[in-house]
């Protein structure tokens, strides 16, 4: 049993949005293998949500950027000692064909899926508060109302564009939070600053607390400057207020 909890804080916008599609997809996944009505309808609104993230930025040449640079910090620590040599080529393996798959996918990802006409419908209407009612779109209720085969094919091919992305950030995102060590720290009447060295190129952290301390880190800052203050979490509609108590905390400022 997980005794821990950990909040993340990304420091950039490139990471911002790998962690925000990282969510999207393991809501995806999750209520992918669900068989209801319910299920379906929401593994389509986290693809939709995953659409618009896609359709607001230019993520294939970001990540291919980021695959590229951590198979290059891996290549230079080939020789080190003390380095696993089978698990850094196993991983450099994985990074190559990511890579390669996605250098061979031409066009925008995620384009073709426009291309069905239910999920145009969709899309469109799902802008709309409760939009796919089956009044709305009976095409689509009907759809719904077919055997699981039917829409578990359908929902993989229009989440396929999809696959190479999720690989490669779940790989991107490994890597970054496991290659630094994290720090021993003490947040003095639940407040804690830090300076960030500017030199270095940072991108994420990482705040872990025992689940037994009745509190939630609230973190903000840039790539100069972080503070982290513990909340005490709100009760008979009262606002969050910062804890008068020494936190103690692990703290793991990413970078890779």
């Amino acid at each position: 049993m997980n005794t821990t909890i950990t909040y993340e804080f990304p420091l950039n916008e490139r990471i911002r949005v790998f962690i925000r599609l990282e969510q999207l997809f393991q809501q995806f996944n999750h209520f992918l293998t669900g068989e209801t009505v319910a299920d379906k309808r929401a593994a389509l609104n986290a693809l939709l949500d995953i659409m618009t993230i896609f359709r607001r930025n230019d993520l294939k040449s970001e990540i291919l950027k980021e695959l590229d640079r951590h198979a290059n910090v891996l290549n230079k620590i080939a020789h080190n000692q003390n380095v696993d040599t089978q698990k850094l080529e196993e991983l450099l393996s994985q990074l190559n064909k990511t890579s390669k798959r996605l250098y061979a996918t031409s066009g925008k990802i995620g384009t073709h899926v426009m291309a069905s006409d239910l999920f145009q419908n969709i899309a469109q209407r799902s802008s709309i508060p409760g939009g796919t009612c089956s009044f709305d779109l009976p095409e689509f209720h009907y759809w719904l109302e077919q055997d699981e085969a039917i829409r578990l094919k359908d929902m993989e091919h229009w989440s396929s564009p999809f696959a190479d992305i999720r690989i490669a950030i779940d790989l991107i995102l490994n890597f970054l939070r496991h290659c630094s060590t994290p720090t021993q720290e003490i947040a003095e009447a639940g407040f804690f600053q830090f300076l960030l060295d500017t030199n270095q190129p940072y991108q994420l952290l990482k705040v872990t607390l025992d689940k037994s301390i009745h509190c939630f880190a609230e973190i903000s800052g840039g790539k100069h400057r972080c503070t982290i203050r513990f909340m005490v979490p709100s009760s008979d509609n009262k606002r969050p207020s910062q804890s008068p108590d020494n936190i103690p905390f692990s703290l793991t400022s990413c970078l890779f």
